[in-house]
């Protein structure tokens, strides 16, 4: 609570002299507000023994004003400038309109409270005990925030008046009104609520992996004997049809022997396919009519050689791996996405990979696939990456930065993340009516992402929300709807003549 807290000296004029005596005397006053329920205790030093009012006054948070006909004296300190005509311009310095005319200071206890200054009665009685102008009291509550309301003017046990609550503040419900000097004081600020697109890259760690579909390995179906290997070498790149290694092995030669003798004979060229000798070699054998020593393995595709196994002399049982090669053209990503970030996670996403050995650049893919079982260590799950690699500087093992685009596509309404006040039961956000009146309303949030929250119900684009100070105004509000649901009860319906009370 401000040090300037607004409080009733209706009561003190009449104890302490005129008004020109007051306002001197209120110029001089040291105000040191102290929280009490729903009041403060003011102390107030002036400076004279003779000063007519205790020492501590309970004062209410809100709506109270400072009454005397002097009114705030002429040497309290001004806190901003105000439009001459009362427009909604403010300046915290002397300022002039455009027409050359000074702009209006507002000092200490000009511009305070949440609620609007009522009119002054035209008899000048104290504050809140009858009709004030256009507009009706419609009952008074407890200055100090208790809940006892009472349809006539009183007083409480202190000597305090109950506050009116006029017609039509009743009927805003939970709106709260605050003056425009005390919008600007407060910090409270404003923005629209507009359709866009929210969404949320979630950022996680990666490995380059070889596309198991594009890995194939080099082997033969029979016992074998290598009689000679190609200049090739692990690392090395080859292309699909490279000569990579000459075999001799016995059951390929019988079969092939059974060919040549019987060249219609369907079952022995069958036979020699069943043993994984290429269509190339066959047809070599058929027009030469001749059976070679050794059987030539060539690349089923292009690629990289990632194991070479193969050495002249040895012997390989059916089955050995001879050579191992992968086709790099395109790379997977795998990336451990952690359990909470999952749901946010689909497939055919786009995607950021940054490889930590390539510094400044960045190779653009899709969520491939999403691995159907969670880490019970980690508590992750593995999505796959692809990633085209062209220009084959993506390697296997190799640890990337990947960021996935998550949230909707198409634009929804959002607001500023500062703008939603999440109780953890209900998130709130406060409408800006204008003219200083804000109202909460209760709101279903959906995806969050760039500093905005999707808003799926409760405000439209267009509405402007609070995104500064929404929680003293929300406080307000809360104590204000507190007070208007302790309103005097609608008196029981008259019981019909010669019926008994239950």
């Amino acid at each position: 609570m401000d040090q300037r807290t607004p409080f009733h000296l209706s009561e003190a004029q009449g104890r302490g002299g005129g008004p020109s005596r007051l306002a001197a005397r209120i110029a001089a006053l040291t105000l040191v507000p102290i929280a009490l329920g729903g009041a403060v205790l003011v102390g107030l030093t002036a400076g004279k023994a003779d000063w007519p009012l205790p020492a501590w006054v309970p004062v209410p948070i809100s709506g109270l004003l400072v009454r005397g006909g002097a009114g705030p004296a002429a040497d309290a300190p001004i806190l901003y400038y105000r439009d001459p005509d009362g427009k909604a311009a403010y300046a915290p310095a002397p300022a002039k309109t455009p027409d050359g005319r000074e702009y209006r200071p507002v000092r200490v206890g000009e511009d305070v409270g949440f609620d609007p200054k009522p009119a002054e009665p035209a008899g000048g009685g104290t504050f809140g005990m009858a009709e004030t102008g256009s507009k009706k009291v419609l009952y008074y509550r407890n200055p100090m925030g208790l809940p006892d309301t009472s349809p006539v003017p009183k007083k409480d046990s202190m000597g305090m008046d109950y506050l009116p609550v006029y017609e039509g503040e009743a009927e805003d419900g939970n709106t709260v009104k605050i003056s425009p000097g005390k919008v600007q004081r407060t910090g409270v600020r404003s923005e629209t609520a507009q359709s866009r697109v929210v969404s949320r890259a979630v950022r996680v760690p990666g490995t380059v992996t070889l596309d198991e579909r594009r890995v194939t390995v080099v082997a033969t179906r029979s016992d074998a004997y290598v009689d000679h290997v190609e200049n090739v070498t692990t690392g090395d790149r080859i292309r699909k049809g490279q000569l990579l290694v000459h075999v001799y092995s016995p059951e390929i030669n019988a079969a092939a022997a059974q060919l040549i003798a019987n060249p219609g004979f369907e079952g022995s060229r069958r036979r020699l396919q069943n043993l994984n000798v290429s269509e190339e070699v066959i047809n070599e054998m058929e027009r030469t009519r001749k059976v070679p020593m050794a059987i030539t393995w060539s690349s089923p595709r292009d690629g990289v050689v990632l194991e070479r196994n193969a050495i002249e002399g040895m012997k390989a049982a059916a089955g050995d791996t001879l050579f191992r090669i992968g086709d790099i053209s395109v790379m997977w990503v795998l990336a451990d996405v952690p359990e909470y970030d999952l749901g946010s996670v689909k497939v055919g996403q786009p995607v950021s990979v940054r490889v930590r050995s390539l510094l400044g650049r960045s190779f653009t893919g899709k969520v491939g696939l999403i691995y159907p079982q969670v880490n019970k260590d980690t508590r992750t799950t593995r999505v796959r990456i692809e990633l085209p690699n062209l220009d084959g500087v993506l390697l296997p093992d190799m640890y990337a930065d990947v960021e996935i685009g998550t949230g909707a596509t198409k634009p929804v309404v959002a607001i500023p993340n500062d703008a939603v006040i999440d109780t953890g039961a209900r998130q709130v956000v406060l409408v800006d009516k204008g003219e200083g009146r804000f109202e909460p309303r209760e709101v279903k949030v959906g995806a969050r992402g760039e500093g905005y929250t999707e808003i799926r119900e409760g405000v439209q684009a267009g509405e402007h929300v609070v995104t500064a100070a929404n929680f003293l105004i929300d406080a307000e509000s809360n104590l204000k709807a507190a007070l208007q649901s302790m309103a005097a009860p609608t008196p029981p319906a008259p019981q019909a003549q010669g019926q008994e009370k239950p």
